[in-house]
């Protein structure tokens, strides 16, 4: 609104002065160069107070059309003037209330992701994040960025450089449960990682990597995982080739607008009331949950049974691995343990 409000005034003041050449250019009868129409027409609006340039006693019509002239500068220029004033002091308040809005949002969440970079990935992490109800605060350089991303997906923000200790701790750093560092460059990356696990330990990091030789590197900084965007976008590429209707079928479960359905994980800590049961007996179909896998972690190497049969004994620490909506998962997982 204070953008258009700016672009009349700014119209109606160089509409003004165009006025003021083509008036004296005619009242003086193309006897008066056009720079010094426009110069008189300068001083008149700014209201400087120097003398007539023009011989405007000479004309009938000089001194009246100068004094039209005057009163129209003096409405345009602060229409002008108040615009961008008010579009100065309402663009500082209102950064300065979302900045501050931020701070108290990011200051209660608890068990949040931290998504560092809202670039070309990390704006496809905040809105996966966004669409299963995951709790996130995204860190960027660029304000009118983070402002978006909390206007179109919610979530929280905060402005300012990952690499840097304190944005981090801005950001909940301590009290988070996962970072995604997606920034663009892997030394920064690198560093993001190590200052995270040094600031929390217990976190779980996913980094990306650029080049195929910042894996290794990431890993021993602290990174649980690491993703390199150049294989996974070859490996969709020969999917997309081989296999098409898989990956029609993955795409439909993350596109579809009417139902949310991610393949996710339950696991069931000791104490569990899961615990003991075969898998038959735990009622997920009536939680609206088909089972994909079970992760046993007595199994050599913790591996996955797919497609368990119902005599397969759940036990302390063993994952479920589910295809239904990440709100019934939450759920389940609630149940689980509390159960």
């Amino acid at each position: 609104m204070l953008q258009h409000r700016i672009s009349l005034a700014l119209g109606a003041v160089i509409s003004t002065i165009f006025l003021g050449i083509g008036g004296y250019f005619l009242i003086g009868g193309g006897r008066w160069s056009i720079f010094d129409c426009f110069y008189m027409t300068i001083v008149t609006l700014t209201t400087v107070g120097f003398g007539e340039v023009l011989p405007l006693a000479s004309t009938s019509l000089g001194r009246p059309f100068t004094i039209g002239l005057l009163f129209a500068g003096i409405i345009s220029m602060s229409c002008l003037v108040g615009s961008v004033t008010a579009f100065m002091i309402e663009g500082d308040l209102s950064g300065f209330r979302w900045r501050k809005r931020m701070d108290s949002f990011v200051k209660r969440m608890h068990g949040h992701i931290v998504v560092c970079g809202a670039g070309s990935t990390g704006i496809h992490c905040v809105r996966e994040l966004a669409a299963i109800g995951a709790p996130f605060v995204v860190v960027d350089r660029r304000e009118e960025i983070a402002r978006a991303i909390t206007r179109e997906h919610g979530g929280a923000a905060v402005v300012g450089d990952a690499t840097h200790d304190e944005v981090l701790v801005e950001a909940g750093i301590e009290r988070a449960r996962g970072v995604i560092s997606a920034l663009t460059e892997d030394k920064d990356n690198l560093y993001v990682t190590v200052t995270a696990r040094a600031l929390n330990p217990r976190l779980r990091i996913v980094a990306k990597a650029i080049e195929l030789g910042a894996e290794p590197k990431l890993r021993r900084a602290g990174a649980d995982s690491v993703v390199s965007p150049n294989v996974m976008g070859g490996l969709r590429m020969v999917s997309e080739m081989v296999r098409p209707e898989v990956t029609g079928f993955l795409d439909e479960l993350l596109r579809n607008k009417e139902q949310t359905l991610r393949i996710e994980e339950i696991a069931v800590p000791e104490g569990s009331g899961l615990a003991g049961l075969p898998v038959g007996e735990i009622d997920l179909t009536g939680h609206g949950l088909l089972l994909l896998a079970v992760k046993d972690p007595a199994s050599e190497g913790g591996r996955y049974s797919y497609n368990p049969a119902p005599d397969h004994v759940v036990s302390p620490g063993t994952v479920l691995i589910v295809l239904g909506e990440p709100e019934k998962v939450r759920r389940l997982s609630s149940l689980t343990v509390s159960a």
